[in-house]
């Protein structure tokens, strides 16, 4: 059959990521994944150069996504399948662009860990995240903001003079625009992949870009790659050099069932050979995953065999989900570094992903040596990598081709980006029919200069960039655009400006006042008064509560959304700053729909186990809660179950990742 690109619809148990959290995300998203001494002897120039580049300090103007729950519901996902003879490829457009499932038609074999549910959890930059497939991140060090977000999507004439979608986005941590082109000629084992992207800006960029793979995971999967060394990263945030496949500790750690905790390996690729990365199980049989030479580092990510590691795949996957590893491709040698780009310049690169099937004995002996030259042999024969280059030569004339069919649509702001700075962008279109109710204030700005009277709930979403922030510094200085600017400024560093803008706000008596004060709590939290923090996070969760009892119950979906949140905050607030008995009061008085959740039970734990109350607290892990928004690597639970038992943590709160103590 002549390749094909159409729509379908995939049939899911899904818990949807919902609405977006109003309250712009002032704080950092995390700490940095790990301190490095740049100076370090062992440490390669480049990589010294890159660790710690420029990581954000907020993820800003991006808000977050920490609505979901974990009920899952049959759901129908739109979806685009690219097949030919000999694969199938499903890609979810409307999640990140996420490849789903890859399948060999010949053997029946799904190549990749396909997960059975749609299931976020905070993984993500800005939370929902979910499991399984090929995700395309860009961005900053973690999980893309847009892995439940819709990408634009459509069909191309391909190099081959058949048909290859692309996808791209505007994205928006660091401004750029970047695209994803999928094709399959006619008679390919391979799925080809040209990425794209491009700085339009008159100032460098760190890019960040890792394309990973989940692969289905059993105790013979074995990961090769042409290396005998890589960094390793655990989560005891450390990174050290070690040998390959043993670094150590006698263990085999291209295994991924082999090792306990979960673990990073960033490969250290030669310079001048072959770059690839392969998954195959105790036949020989997978996936192998190879790229031209610009995408240089290639990393596995395992779970490991210990009980924390088997909660989160649990947590991820469902019961009966299976496990998985990640393969994974990137433009440094590690997800510490972000790579420069200059104005005006791009990066492009094409990665394959096919089969493999190796000789088992060869691939599990134990010459390293020769299991890597047996899946370097048979990939040189399936795909050469004169093809592979010949393949992506190809392709980059039609990397500007104009979309044709649109399949999907993607956010309007790429399109308020291009309406701004006028930028050319052959091949990937953000056309104005894409703009949207969260563009609308800011395109007034850009072509009033001045941004419309502030909504009746919650403000919009704010943008940063040095020039959407020179436009509200010149915008009327009413309560509205002082509080955008203030967080403007905020994301700048100047933190004392954003503080002045928002005092300005409040003295204008705007209604409501509570997003201002929220911003000040914020402020006063990070500068080391926890208590001023909580006083104004008391003085607009009541405003905030205020206006919903004038508006009725519930309210819109929005203002719901900021309730949650802002309670959360404010109980958190309230804890930090050893106001237990408030913060206890505050959690009795929620609504029974926001006081039942795992969130809203975690923190009534805190505030009993503050207070001396272990029994009562021990009778709330008895009664069973769920965080559906924990955080990877989170150990919360852990300690307060030390404070209220002696016996070993329960399966269902055990998501350590590390060694104890």
């Amino acid at each position: 059959m002549a390749t094909t690109v159409r729509r379908a619809v995939l049939n899911l148990p899904a818990a949807p990521p919902g609405p977006e959290n109003p309250l712009p995300p002032l704080r950092a998203p995390g700490p940095p994944p790990v301190a490095v001494d740049a100076q370090r002897s062992d440490l390669p120039r480049d990589m010294a150069r890159q660790l710690g580049h420029r990581p954000p300090r907020t993820v800003l103007p991006v808000r977050l996504l920490d609505g979901y729950g974990r009920e899952r519901t049959p759901t129908a996902l739109d979806a685009v399948v690219i097949e030919n003879d000999l694969l199938r490829v499903t890609v979810l457009p409307g999640l990140g662009g996420r490849v789903h499932a890859l399948r060999h038609k010949p053997t029946g074999r799904e190549l990749l860990h396909r997960n059975p549910v749609l299931q976020p959890a905070a993984f993500a930059l800005n939370g929902a995240w979910f499991s399984g497939g090929i995700e395309w991140n860009i961005g900053a060090t973690g999980h893309t903001t847009l892995s439940c977000a819709p990408l634009h999507a459509a069909v191309v004439p391909a190099p081959d003079g058949g048909t290859m979608l692309r996808l791209w986005e505007w994205e928006r941590l660091r401004d750029l625009p970047f695209q994803v082109d999928l094709w399959l000629p006619d008679d390919s084992e391979f799925l080809h992949v040209g990425v794209r992207v491009r700085n339009p800006h008159d100032h460098p960029v760190p890019v960040y870009w890792w394309s990973n793979t989940a692969v289905p995971e059993t105790p013979g999967t074995r990961v090769l790659v042409p290396a005998d060394t890589a960094w390793h990263f655990g989560y005891e945030r450390g990174l050290t050099r070690v040998p390959v496949p043993r670094p150590g500790d006698g263990a085999d750690a291209t295994y991924p069932l082999r090792g306990e905790h979960p673990a990073d390996y960033f490969y250290e690729l030669s310079d001048g050979g072959r770059r690839w990365i392969a998954a195959l199980d105790e036949d020989g049989r997978g996936l192998v995953q190879t790229s031209t030479d610009l995408l240089r580092g290639r990393k596995l990510f395992r779970w490991g065999h210990g009980p924390g590691g088997r909660r989160w795949q649990e947590w991820l996957n469902g019961p009966d989900g299976g496990g998985y590893a990640e393969i994974q491709a990137g433009l440094a040698r590690t997800q510490l570094e972000h790579v420069p780009l200059e104005p005006g310049a791009a990066f492009s690169w094409l990665e394959s992903y096919g089969p493999l099937h190796a000789d088992p004995a060869v691939v599990h002996g134990d010459d390293w040596a020769a299991a890597v030259a047996e899946a370097d042999g048979l990939l040189a024969r399936a795909l050469p990598r004169a093809t592979a280059e010949e393949a992506y030569a190809a392709w980059l004339p039609c990397a500007d081709t104009e979309p044709g069919e649109r399949l999907a649509t993607g956010s309007g702001w790429g399109a308020l980006e291009v309406r701004r700075g006028g930028h050319l962008l052959p091949g990937t279109p953000f056309p104005a029919d894409t703009l949207g109710e969260q563009q609308v204030p800011w395109r007034e700005l850009l072509e009033q200069g001045a941004l419309p009277p502030a909504p009746a709930g919650p403000p919009g979403p704010t943008l940063v960039s040095p020039a959407w922030r020179d436009m509200l510094e010149t915008a009327v200085a009413d309560a509205h655009t002082e509080y955008h600017l203030g967080i403007a400024q905020w994301h700048a560093d100047d933190r004392a400006q954003a503080v002045r803008s928002w005092e300005r706000g409040l003295a204008a008596r705007p209604a409501p006042r509570w997003p201002l004060l929220r911003c000040l709590a914020v402020a006063a939290r990070e500068s080391g008064r926890p208590e001023r923090a909580a006083e104004l996070y008391a003085e607009a969760y009541a405003d905030l509560e205020a206006r919903d009892s004038a508006t009725g119950p519930g309210g819109a979906e929005e203002t719901a959304a900021a309730h949650a949140a802002l309670a959360r905050e404010t109980i958190e607030a309230h804890l930090d700053a050893g106001s237990h008995r408030t913060a206890r009061a505050l959690l009795a008085a929620l609504p029974e729909r926001l006081g039942a959740l795992g969130r809203f039970r975690l923190l009534l734990v805190r505030c009993l186990v503050a207070e001396g109350d272990t029994a009562a607290a021990r009778e709330v892990f008895d009664a069973g809660f769920e965080v559906a928004d924990l955080h990877e690597g989170a150990e919360i639970l852990d300690e307060l179950w030390a404070a209220v038992s002696d016996e070993p943590l329960p399966h269902a709160y055990d998501f350590r990742m590390r060694p104890s103590g």
